[in-house]
């Protein structure tokens, strides 16, 4: 027998297993529902988190749950009172031995009810009871079962709003659900396709395109294949070079390439997976050249797909050119005097060109993703998409340096490009030589114009034979993350995975929790490239010393995956809980370099700014305050829109 509120349950004579109350949920995060009123019927071994959920004491209301201590504000029994009570439930004294008072028993109808307050009326007040009836004959067995045909009778015709239990905390049963289907692949994949990501932060957009679409363009575009080396090159297809159009009558021919352009069926036989990988993108390059509009619209549309909200898309417009100019101009140790020079010799004009070049591939992606058109819209217009310079690290240092003033320059200039980072494979002789020196030309740079945000590869490394190296040398693994951190500047970095080879690695990890230095954390990558993979990768090392994780897919169309494969990946190899999935989620909206004060005032536990303290997170209605703080603030606007589609994900996957 069940009502609105309450549900009994009887199952031997004597009530030995009487069950009063609807069956609690955890309380949800008290950024999702602020203005709650106090549930003041919970049992006292009820706890509250640190993320705000509740965690039971025991189960809801047995009959020695019936009665315990008061808590601030609740009207106490005479003793008479008590002692008859104890007598109805047939307790006795707690466990414990502690003294225990009724908790919302009202004497006057025989009925427990929850107090609730609305606006200046306490529906539990002695007034609003009529006092306490200290006499009630019979003896305490009839009393008890005249409280039940009561209780039952609310329950038949509807208890009052005032006594209705909270309802069930839709994430704690999206997170029962993930268990459930923890061990099936299909229904794991289903549920994490469909959940909110907020972002993918460590992505280049060349490496983001499928090796399908770099064929059908070359075709398209009447470049050529060297089938020798199956790579693509640029007309006239003589000599050696076939029109790619060949590929089409040839399936050999077309499998090879699309091997040749990913990691798609990849064995390491008289080859390594990190020389695979790095040489699928000189393969393709020479179809990138007229598509940069396509590869924009592409990923985009394959993050809506993703049901990620934002991109941090690593490109390089323009870094050409610097590195020409800085060729030109030649080096000089005196970074000072090497800046003057190359402002004087028009690194602005490249600065530019670089911004009007990007106008034309943004144009040509929207008008592909027909975002002007309400009736063709896709999906991919609605993803936030900001920029990261990208710097060539295997290049001469006045090469280098140039880039790096460049890198500065166009972030100055151009709002949507909201950092830099650094490329290529940091194992390479150059980058081993150099990487001192490249850090110190950030940090010489970013005392320039603090405002710039830094990301670096680093600690992209292995122990063993990485391609033409024979291994790496010991030193070469003890500095590069910590230098990223504390000489260049970078506020995340990208990979990290020998973290434990750094010079005194525990204290490094208790600096970058406490900088708040995230990590971006790129699974099947660095299994394909570094052969580090579960248990061997520093994932939840991180985790557990405080640094902040996110999620990222590095080159998902080499790598043949996206942000959800990282995402069960996690799940599957990590036991992730689906509170840490939020977690991942969050932080990589929190994290991002898009500009505006972030919705968190407590980036770590995901207290929202005071501003938006007494708002549902996520709600189409935010306050007066938190509407203001709101428009101020892109980065808070993506986190609100992120919650709401937490809320959503969480109503729909119970």
């Amino acid at each position: 027998m069940a009502g609105p509120g309450f549900a009994l349950t009887t199952r031997a004579a004597g009530f030995s297993n009487l069950w009063i109350g609807a069956p609690r949920a955890p309380v949800p995060h008290p950024a999702s529902h602020p203005d709650r009123t106090t549930d003041l019927c919970r049992p006292a071994t009820d706890r509250i988190n640190d993320r705000g959920r509740r965690r039971p004491g025991r189960r809801p209301f047995h009959k020695r749950d019936v009665i315990r201590k008061p808590v601030a504000g609740e009207p106490d029994l005479p003793a008479d009172m008590k002692k008859k009570l104890l007598d109805a439930a047939d307790t006795g004294a707690r466990d414990d031995g502690r003294e225990m008072t009724p908790r919302c028993f009202r004497p006057d109808d025989g009925s427990f009810r929850r107090f609730r307050r609305t606006g200046a009326t306490d529906t539990g007040s002695r007034a609003a009871a009529g006092g306490w009836n200290r006499r009630r004959p019979g003896p305490p067995r009839r009393r008890f079962l005249s409280f039940l045909r009561r209780l039952a009778a609310v329950a038949l015709l509807g208890a009052p709003s005032a006594c209705l239990a909270p309802p069930p905390d839709p994430a704690a049963a999206t997170a029962r659900r993930l268990e459930r289907i923890r061990d099936d692949p299909a229904k794991l994949t289903a549920f994490l396709a469909a959940f909110p990501k907020g972002a993918d932060l460590h992505i280049h957009i060349t490496g983001a395109i499928d090796a399908e679409s770099f064929v059908g363009w070359a075709i398209a575009d009447g470049l050529c294949i060297d089938e020798s080396q199956l790579a693509l090159r640029k007309p006239p297809c003589v000599g050696n070079l076939v029109p790619a159009a060949a590929a089409r009558q040839n399936r050999p021919l077309y499998d090879a390439l699309i091997g040749a352009f990913s990691m798609k069926n990849f064995r390491p036989e008289g080859e390594t997976g990190h020389d695979h990988f790095f040489a699928a993108f000189r393969r393709f390059a020479a179809a990138e050249t007229e598509r940069e509009g396509d590869m924009l619209a592409k990923a985009l549309q394959r993050a809506a797909s993703d049901h990620t909200l934002y991109l941090e898309l690593m490109w390089s417009p323009g870094m050409p050119e610097a590195r020409r100019l800085g060729r030109k101009v030649g080096w000089d140790g005196d970074l000072g005097r090497l800046r003057n020079k190359l402002m004087a010799a028009g690194i602005d004009d490249i600065v530019a060109a670089a911004r009007l070049q990007m106008d034309r591939r943004e144009a040509h992606a929207r008008a592909l993703l027909h975002c002007a058109d309400p009736a063709q819209r896709r999906a991919g217009c609605d993803v936030r998409v900001r920029y990261l310079a990208q710097i060539m690290r295997v290049v001469t240092p006045a090469e280098m340096f140039a880039q790096g003033v460049f890198a500065f320059r166009l972030v100055e200039a151009d709002p949507r490009y909201v950092g830099l980072n650094l490329v290529g494979p940091e194992d390479d002789l150059i980058s081993l030589r150099d990487y001192s020196l490249h850090m110190r030309m950030f940090r010489y740079l970013h005392r320039l114009d603090p405002r710039v945000a830094i990301s670096l590869h680093a600690g992209e490394l292995a122990d063993g034979a990485r391609g033409g190296l024979q291994g790496l040398a010991p030193e070469d693994t003890r500095f590069h993350i910590r230098e990223a951190v504390e000489i260049a500047g970078a506020r995340r970095i990208g990979h990290g995975v020998n973290i434990k080879q750094d010079d005194d690695w525990r204290q490094l990890m208790a600096e970058m929790a406490t900088r708040h230095v995230l990590v971006e954390i790129n699974l099947t990558s660095n299994e394909q490239v570094l052969g580090v993979t579960g248990a061997a990768h520093p994932f939840m090392t991180y985790w557990a010393a405080g640094v902040p994780v996110a999620l990222s897919t590095d080159d998902p169309g080499v790598e043949r995956i996206d942000l959800t494969d990282e995402y069960v990946r996690a799940t599957r190899d990590y036991h992730l809980s689906f509170g840490q999935l939020v977690t991942l989620s969050r932080n990589a909206a929190a994290y991002g370099f898009e500009p505006g004060a972030n919705l968190w005032a407590d980036i770590d536990r995901f207290v929202p700014d005071a501003a938006c303290a007494s708002d549902a997170i996520g709600t189409a209605g935010p306050s007066g305050p938190c509407a203001a703080f709101l428009a101020k603030s892109l980065k808070a606007r993506l986190q609100w829109r992120l919650e709401a589609a937490l809320t959503d994900f969480e109503a729909a996957h119970r």
